[in-house]
């Protein structure tokens, strides 16, 4: 693709060129490429067609996970957010030895490649909360936790400027990405302040189905807020709010 220079910013299509406005900013590109009956049906394209396939695997994938912890995503991802954790999804099909290519799957890839994985690459939970916190999946019982030693919130956890509240929130999740369902149990603590005294410890605790034969996730993530006049309203629609995968259990 080409940037548009020049006073006029053109959108639409101009003979074999399509001229539009991406987040990028004013773009254009030529039309190319080999036509799609082609790549359907030439062995040639063999491998085209089996990484087409997997990567829809992919997408699809990550389609699922979204929904399963959208409870906390829709308040904490970045514009690029979709086609990121696409991109992860697909090594994580790669990691399938299992079977052959262009039929490789999440169930029988690593699940666990996920494990870290930011929802918003402007607000990473690494460099937002740095209290000490230690993520647990117990597949037998179903029970998931997140325990959190106790803190002082102005010393371990980096606020935008102007936040006066915080809460943070943990998603567990069991995702059957075969069958394209979930189970998700969502706990989250009060709103808190975000001031010198020291919290206690915390505790997160939910629940799955036990002895589940699916992935396994546990998404945490913080939000804050801002008070005024008693009523806490969220800092600036999401920006700043951090959401990460701390916990991944494949199979």
């Amino acid at each position: 693709m080409a940037k548009q220079k020049g006073i006029i910013k053109l959108i639409g299509k101009v003979d074999d060129f399509a001229f539009y406005k991406s987040q990028d900013g004013y773009l254009a590109r030529g039309k190319g490429g080999v036509d799609a009956s082609r790549i359907a049906n030439d062995p040639a394209f063999q491998r085209t067609r089996e990484n087409g396939a997997e990567f829809g695997t992919a997408g699809k994938a990550g389609k699922i996970l979204r929904s399963a912890i959208r409870a906390l995503v829709q308040n904490a991802a970045d514009n690029r957010m979709v086609s990121r954790l696409t991109r992860e999804m697909v090594k994580v099909v790669k990691a399938d030895i299992t079977n052959p290519r262009g039929q490789r799957n999440v169930i029988d890839g690593e699940a666990e490649l996920l494990e870290g994985f930011d929802f918003n690459i402007r607000g990473k939970l690494g460099t937002t909360v740095f209290a000490t916190y230690n993520a647990k999946i117990n597949r037998d019982t179903g029970a998931m936790t997140v325990s959190i030693s106790s803190f002082v919130p102005v010393n371990m956890i980096a606020a935008p400027s102007g936040a006066t509240h915080y809460k943070i929130s943990m998603a567990c999740a069991e995702v059957d990405f075969q069958n394209e369902k979930f189970v998700v149990d969502v706990k989250e603590t009060a709103q808190l302040p975000w001031d010198n005294v020291a919290t206690g410890d915390i505790e997160l605790a939910g629940v799955v189905p036990a002895n589940s034969t699916h992935p396994l996730f546990i998404a945490l993530g913080i939000e804050f807020y801002q008070d005024v006049n008693g009523v806490k309203y969220p800092m600036k629609n999401g920006t700043y709010n951090s959401l990460a995968l701390v916990k991944v259990n494949g199979l």
